[in-house]
C-alpha cells in the first residue's frame, strides 16, 4: 500500500521521536516502570505541549480533528519507545467515546481539558466473561430517581489508576452479548461505590480492575439511544485496533534495529556474526514481516477513516490478526538472534515482546478476529 506521510506528520514524528528519545531511554524507562505513578509525568507534559494529546479531539474543542492515519506516526514512536504514558486510554480511546457519544454539552465541559492532557480518562468496556467478545456487557445501567447507577466488574481497564474519569459502558437492556442495549456512562474516579484494583500488565503498562456497586454515573448522550451507543463503542474499539496495530509496528522496528545493531557488532571465532548466511536469512524473513505489517497497520488506520461497509471491517480484523503474527514471530526472531542476553531483564529486546504479547490481546486477539472474519465471509 502507498502511503506517505505529509509534512506536519513528519514533523510532529521528528519532534516526537527526539523527544521520547531524550526522556525514554531504557534505563529512565525501567526507573518510570518501577516507580509508584508507573509512568512519568514531565514526559506526558511534553507530549502535551507537542499537541499530541490533541491529536483527535475536534478543532471546536482545542484539538487538531485528526483521524487514524495521523494517530499513526505517533503509535510507532511510542510503540518503538515502549512507552507507559497513558495516551491509548485517555487521548485515543476516552476521547474518542466522548466524541462519538456525548452530547454538546458535556463535550463542551471535558474535550479541552483532554487536549491539553489536564484531564485523563480510562475506557471501561471489557469484561472477564467477555472473552473478546465486543458486545458482551454485563454491568448494568438502571434508573433511580433522577440519577443513573452501575452494578458491575470492568477487567484490564489501562490507565485505571491514572484517570479522572471513566467511559463505562453499561447495559440498560437485553442479555449479556447482545449488541443492543447498551449505552456509555462518565464516572468520576472518586465516586462513591467504586472500587478499583490496580495492576501492572506483563509489559509494565499500568492496569486496573473496576468494581461498580451503585455508582451514580453521567450518561454520555440518550440511554435509550442504543444505535448511537452501539456505534460508539464499535468506532472507539475501531480505533483502538489501529492504534494497537501501529504501536506493534513500532515496537516491531525498535526490535529489529536492536537485533541488526547485534549482527554486526556480535563476534565469534574472529567473524561477525552477521555474515553467518542462516542468520541473514533469518533477518530477511523478519524485515519482510516487518513491511507486511506497516502495510496492515496503514490498512486498519484507512479503514478507521473511511468505515463504510464491511471491508472496512475486514480491513480492521485482517490487520489485527496479520500485525498480531508477524510481530511475535519477528520478537522471537529478535531473541533468539541475540542468544541468551536476549532473555535477561536488563536488556531491550525481551521487553518488546512483552509489550506486543499485550497490544496482540488488546481489542480481541487473533482468534477472535479470524473468528470475526469467518463471519463477514
Amino acid at each position: 500500500m502507498n502511503f506517505e506521510l505529509n509534512d506536519e506528520q513528519q514533523a510532529l514524528q521528528a519532534s516526537l521521536a527526539r523527544m521520547l528519545g531524550d526522556r525514554y531511554g531504557f534505563e529512565k524507562r525501567r526507573t518510570y516502570a518501577d516507580g509508584a505513578a508507573g509512568h512519568d509525568e514531565g514526559t506526558w507534559r511534553q507530549l502535551s505541549e507537542l499537541g499530541v494529546t490533541a491529536l483527535l479531539v475536534p478543532e471546536a474543542h482545542g484539538g487538531f480533528g485528526g483521524g487514524a492515519r495521523d494517530l499513526l506516526p505517533v503509535m510507532q514512536e511510542l510503540g518503538a519507545a515502549l512507552s507507559l504514558e497513558p495516551f491509548l486510554p485517555s487521548s485515543v480511546l476516552g476521547a474518542t467515546a466522548l466524541r462519538l457519544a456525548a452530547d454538546a454539552a458535556m463535550q463542551d465541559r471535558l474535550l479541552p481539558a483532554v487536549a491539553t492532557g489536564r484531564m485523563r480518562l480510562a475506557w471501561a468496556h471489557d469484561e472477564a466473561a467477555g472473552r473478546h467478545a465486543p458486545s458482551w456487557i454485563e454491568t448494568r445501567a438502571e434508573r433511580r430517581g433522577d440519577d443513573w447507577v452501575l452494578e458491575g466488574r470492568k477487567s484490564n481497564v489501562l490507565g485505571a489508576g491514572l484517570a479522572q474519569h471513566f467511559v463505562v459502558s453499561a447495559r440498560v437492556s437485553g442479555g449479556a452479548g447482545e449488541p443492543e442495549g447498551c449505552a456509555l456512562f462518565l464516572v468520576d474516579a472518586g465516586a462513591a461505590g467504586l472500587g478499583l484494583r490496580p495492576f501492572r500488565l506483563v509489559d509494565d503498562t499500568a492496569a486496573g480492575e473496576l468494581e461498580l456497586h451503585a455508582v451514580v454515573a453521567q450518561p454520555l448522550g440518550d440511554p435509550a439511544d442504543g444505535r448511537q451507543a452501539r456505534a460508539a463503542i464499535e468506532g472507539t474499539l475501531a480505533v483502538g485496533i489501529a492504534a494497537a496495530c501501529a504501536d506493534m509496528v513500532g515496537a516491531m522496528q525498535a526490535a529489529f534495529r536492536l537485533a541488526m545493531d547485534y549482527l554486526n557488532t556480535r563476534k565469534q571465532f574472529g567473524r561477525l556474526i552477521g555474515e553467518n548466511q542462516a542468520l541473514r536469512h533469518r533477518a530477511a524473513e523478519m524485515l519482510v514481516g516487518l513491511e507486511l505489517a506497516r502495510s496492515m497497520a496503514i490498512a486498519a488506520a484507512v479503514a478507521v477513516d473511511r468505515p463504510q461497509g464491511d471491508d472496512a471491517r475486514r480491513d480492521l480484523h485482517r490487520a489485527k490478526l496479520s500485525v498480531g503474527r508477524h510481530a511475535r514471530v519477528l520478537a522471537h526472531g529478535a531473541i533468539q538472534l541475540h542468544g541468551g542476553i536476549g532473555m535477561t531483564e536488563e536488556y531491550a529486546v525481551g521487553h518488546y515482546l512483552r509489550r506486543i504479547h499485550v497490544l496482540d490481546q488488546l481489542f480481541g486477539d487473533g482468534e477472535a478476529h479470524a473468528a470475526r472474519l469467518a463471519e463477514l465471509a
